[in-house]
């Protein structure tokens, strides 16, 4: 009743209500204005934790056994709208085409080598031996440049990579890729505190992997590695490469679109004539009379007219008319100042010059980005390293299964180390380089057949090569002593 006599006395400053009007209706509208102020300034406070593509930001803490990593994605449908969203980039975007390109060029380049050392000298060298046999063929049977170049590709565009590994009787193992989409929780295990986004792991510790669910189905975590890039260890699932510059990425394609666009509509008209003083008949009279050639479509009963301006032609107008020329007034240069703003912001995402971006390499010099002090350089070669420990760790498990098929003894992890040698990056000296490995072999630092792999060479194949050459110049030289 309080609010009724505040009512009351606040109907003292209004004029008193007709006698079609009773006191309760007055009051009825003055209610009713008021919730509808209130409703035009009410503001949704769950628009603060939704961002501009309709995903909603992540509280920190919020996903149980990880921290508080500040990840776009809670779920298993956000992970997978943010991976297709990436997907289409590196389908449909050419800056993003291009990004992809390059990484692979520089992190997988010619192609990573690896060595088999014996630990303990010669006596372990036979051993060391029959491992390079196992490796060169594990390399053979899966195609490894191709399938390194698909990894970073995979790694990149949907922030991880799954390698099914098929071990085979006769020792040997073959490698398959795994689609993110068939790593899932399944329906009636969503309760389960150890399995989050296809991935099982002990309760109390998430790096320690106990499998991964594909297709429904619970396989070994010895049978899969998962490479993931751009979150923390504690991070189940990867994320896409281009997940932080996707909005960059479109709006540099769409700008490069309209500027295309309109530079082509306004190159396609050629000449338009401004008659400041006529009719329209008069004008269709003018056009019809200066016309080369005239055509009339059977479908529409209209008449379009041609005229041929011949290289170098002239023009004569008479009073009162203007010619303007739509392709003089096209400026780019303002469009393009922007769009290069654009692909900065995404090549500073991927610490890479912007020439590696855009193939512009106008205002980039080759030999200053790539000296080995270079963020590029460094950048590339933290990513070199990074995948030789994930191919170390698989070249391991293939010599581990060939020790357990019988192939190999069991002493081979244990005796023989495996070397991976990755391409060089920086700008290279090769006199310079020459000089400073022949310092390193001669002072016992490194080996001949760890030279020859820096310069891309087999050391194997080459010794076989020198042998030959050396037989081919006894058996030239008359007196069979060799040349001279």
């Amino acid at each position: 009743m309080q609010s009724i006599n505040h009512t009351d006395r606040a109907s003292d400053h209004q004029p008193p209500p007709s006698a079609a009007q009773p006191r309760w209706l007055a009051l009825e509208r003055r209610l009713l204005e008021a919730f509808d102020e209130l409703w035009d300034s009410f503001v949704d406070p769950t628009d603060a934790v939704y961002d501009v593509d309709g995903l909603p930001w992540r509280r920190l803490g919020s996903l149980p056994g990880q921290a508080a990593a500040g990840l776009p994605f809670s779920d298993e449908q956000q992970l997978a709208q943010i991976r297709d969203q990436c997907r289409a980039l590196a389908v449909w975007n050419e800056f993003a085409i291009n990004g992809h390109e390059n990484r692979i060029s520089y992190i997988v380049g010619s192609g990573h080598a690896y060595r088999a050392v014996a630990k303990s000298g010669r006596a372990a060298e036979p051993l060391a031996q029959q491992v390079q046999a196992v490796l060169d063929e594990f390399v053979r049977l899966n195609h490894w440049h191709k399938r390194q170049q698909e990894i970073v590709r995979r790694k990149d565009r949907d922030g991880e990579c799954f390698l099914r590994l098929f071990p085979a009787a006769d020792g040997t193992l073959r490698l398959r890729f795994v689609e993110p989409d068939q790593v899932a929780t399944p329906p009636d295990r969503g309760t389960d505190p150890s399995i989050r986004f296809g991935v099982q792991t002990e309760l109390d510790d998430v790096e320690t992997v106990v499998g991964y669910w594909i297709d429904g189905r619970l396989v070994a975590a010895a049978e899969i590695q998962h490479r993931k890039a751009n979150v923390d260890a504690n991070v189940r699932r990867g994320l896409p490469l281009f997940y932080p510059v996707r909005k960059n990425l479109r709006r540099a394609e769409k700008l490069l679109r309209n500027m295309s666009v309109v530079a082509e509509i306004q190159s396609a008209v050629a000449v338009i004539r401004k008659h400041q003083a006529a009719t329209s008949a008069g004008l269709e009279q003018f056009v019809a009379a200066q016309a080369d050639f005239s055509h009339t479509s059977q479908a529409s009963g209209r008449t379009s007219h041609f005229k041929r301006y011949a290289p170098g032609t002239i023009l004569d107008a008479v009073a009162g008319t203007e010619y303007e020329f739509p392709a003089a007034g096209i400026d780019a240069a303002r469009y393009v100042a922007v769009l290069q703003a654009e692909l900065r912001a995404i090549a500073s995402r991927l610490v890479m010059p912007e020439f590696m971006l855009t193939s512009d390499a106008s205002n980039a010099n080759y030999a200053s980005t790539m000296v080995a002090e270079g963020p590029a350089v460094k950048m590339f070669d933290r990513l070199q390293h990074e995948m030789l420990e994930d191919d170390l760790e698989l070249m391991r498990r293939v010599v581990a299964h060939a020790a357990a098929a019988g192939r190999l003894p069991a002493e081979a992890l244990t005796a023989v180390d495996i070397l991976g040698i990755p391409p060089p990056l920086a700008v290279r000296d090769r006199l310079k380089e020459a000089q400073a490995d022949q310092i390193l072999v001669r002072n016992g630092a490194m080996s001949v057949q760890t030279m020859a792999l820096r310069n891309g060479l087999d050391p194997e194949r080459e010794q076989v090569l020198i042998r030959q050459q050396g037989s081919e110049d006894l058996v030239s030289s008359p007196s069979g002593r060799g040349p001279g």
